[in-house]
């Protein structure tokens, strides 16, 4: 629960490493079973509040679902680490295991990310640091490097804990004293949360604790040194523009023309606007998800209604509509509209929300629920990361929870976008925490990729965002409103962009070399000059 609150739209951030401190504290010692199900109760703790929005208008059966079974990936990660915690105590004290733990948390969020269905990876620890001094890490290793600090400095408190925590030295010495009188070949094994000692002189307690004060003060305040994007030379001048719908719930879409009808007006009314000298000329113009879903391209109707309102401002307009295409499926579209010729170019979502927009399985997961009838047709996936071009402008599109991934974004940018626009439609989440959560998720890409980010939805959040993650518009839940701003477009690659993957390939490599290090030295012992004098064996 405390971990939650590290997230908008409380956004404690400091909260995180405070939680997985904890966290990590009651796990020293533990079995892995003991771990596995003291890890289903943290995962709970945190999935079940945090997740909340998902059974606003469908009930709680999905909503705590999808909460167990995320929080089964946390149950994983902590058999793990309660397999590997106490060989890497004795192998390497308070910063390799440190280490080690930040990399499997690392892991877990990969995973998780990718599978099953394509993985979900709302609730990685880097979506709660968009406001912190860690966001900064982000232009360097992206989401991944900012999750692996969050979980070091984590486990570099529970360690400070440990050392000065005299009731868990006692616990830990009569420990050792019992492994020590069990075993005359090996060293002392410690559990997780500090560096194991066999003598209890404060000298050593006082190393252990600067070891891991230092640990913890480098980590969190790396950031803050690293330099954020720049703004850039060249300028755009985005009008985006959040229509509202006439009524919020998952029934959002009943009237369809009337949302329509709302993007439409609101456009035509900043092209009034503009022509009273009351606002500047945009560039180009932004429409949400679903802001047309009357497909424009099978409904002449609602194609001259689009038509009318990008003749208006004179610009190309960017459209978040539904096509009923292929036969008897759908397809998420964000469609270039340019005054008099309709579209030139369009972006397929490429990643459906299953259970969302399609159901996987459905005659199994019917017998579970029948919610899984309000999806009556299949969206299909998109193919292809090209940008889209409107003026000198190359959009990145992102549509819904596309931004939550880290390949889209990267695939997009690394194509040439200088610009990174996320369309969406929270309408179904009403009032819950899922608009501000899904928001931060586009600040810390924005610092991750050096791009400005448009965030348009239906109904709000939305917000302009510069390439270092700072909003310059934004605007409230159910309201309609045109945010309009310059914002710059750059082409400079982070090393994120360049590495991304690579990078987040290297911390699991660390948590999983670590671990082995570990294991294997606990296995066929480690030479006397690898293991450091406070752990090794004192003869009388």
């Amino acid at each position: 629960m405390l971990l939650d609150t590290a997230f908008p739209s409380r956004g404690w951030w400091a909260m995180a490493p405070l939680a997985l401190a904890a966290f990590f504290l009651i796990l020293r010692g533990r079995r892995a079973r003991g771990a596995a199900a003291l890890g289903l109760c943290f995962g709970l703790g945190f999935f079940v509040p945090h997740l909340a929005w998902s059974g606003t208008y469908v009930g709680a059966v999905p909503w705590l679902a999808l909460s167990v079974l995320e929080a089964g990936f946390i149950a994983a990660l902590a058999a793990l680490i309660a397999v590997a915690d106490r060989p890497i105590a004795r192998a390497g004290g308070a910063v390799l295991r440190s280490l080690a733990v930040a990399g499997l948390w690392v892991l877990q969020e990969a995973v998780r990310s990718r599978a099953p269905f394509g993985g979900f990876p709302w609730g990685r620890l880097a979506f709660s640091q968009s406001e912190s001094p860690l966001v900064g890490l982000a232009s360097i290793g992206g989401a991944p490097l900012v999750s692996f600090a969050v979980a070091l400095a984590g486990a570099a408190i529970a360690a400070s804990i440990s050392e000065l925590n005299p009731v868990l030295r006692r616990r830990r010495r009569a420990r050792l004293v019992a492994v020590g009188a069990a075993t005359s070949h090996r060293s002392p094994i410690a559990p997780i949360g500090g560096a194991a000692a066999v003598s209890s002189k404060p000298s050593r307690t006082a190393r252990g604790l600067l070891v891991s004060l230092i640990l913890v003060t480098v980590t969190l305040g790396a950031g803050e040194f690293i330099p954020r994007p720049s703004a850039g030379a060249d300028v755009v001048n985005v009008a985006a523009v959040q229509g509202n719908v006439p009524r919020p719930g998952l029934d959002f879409n009943a009237e369809r023309r009337a949302v329509l009808d709302n993007h439409a007006a609101a456009t035509q009314d900043l092209a009034a606007a503009v022509a009273a000298g009351q606002r500047e000329q945009p560039d180009l113009v932004l429409w949400p998800e679903n802001a047309s879903d009357v497909d424009p391209l099978r409904d002449d109707a609602a194609a001259a209604t689009i038509d009318a309102a990008a003749s208006a401002v004179s610009v190309p307009l960017l459209v978040g509509a539904v096509l009923q295409e292929p036969t008897d499926r759908l397809s998420n579209a964000g469609l270039v509209w340019v005054p008099g010729r309709g579209v030139v170019q369009r972006y397929i979502k490429q990643r459906p929300v299953p259970f969302g927009e399609y159901v996987p399985y459905r005659s199994f997961f019917r017998r579970l629920s029948d919610k899984v009838d309000l999806v009556r047709r299949d969206f299909v996936a998109g193919t292809g990361t090209q940008p889209l071009v409107m003026g000198n402008a190359r959009i990145g599109d992102l549509i819904c929870f596309e931004v939550a991934f880290d390949d889209l974004t990267r695939d997009s940018v690394r194509a040439g976008a200088n610009l990174l626009v996320v369309q969406t439609n929270n309408a179904t989440f009403g009032r819950s925490d899922e608009s501000v959560q899904q928001l931060a998720m586009s600040r810390l890409r924005a610092v991750e990729y050096g791009r400005a980010v448009a965030h348009i939805s239906t109904v709000g959040v939305s917000a302009l965002i510069l390439p270092d993650g700072t909003s310059v518009a934004t605007s409230a839940l159910f309201t309609q409103k045109v945010l309009q701003s310059d914002l710059p477009l750059r082409d400079e690659q982070t090393i994120a962009t360049r590495f991304g993957d690579r990078i987040e390939e290297g911390l699991v490599g660390v948590g999983l070399l670590a671990a082995a290090y570990g294991l294997l030295a606990a296995a066929f012992g480690a030479p006397a000059h690898l293991v450091p004098r406070k752990h090794r064996r004192r003869t009388t």
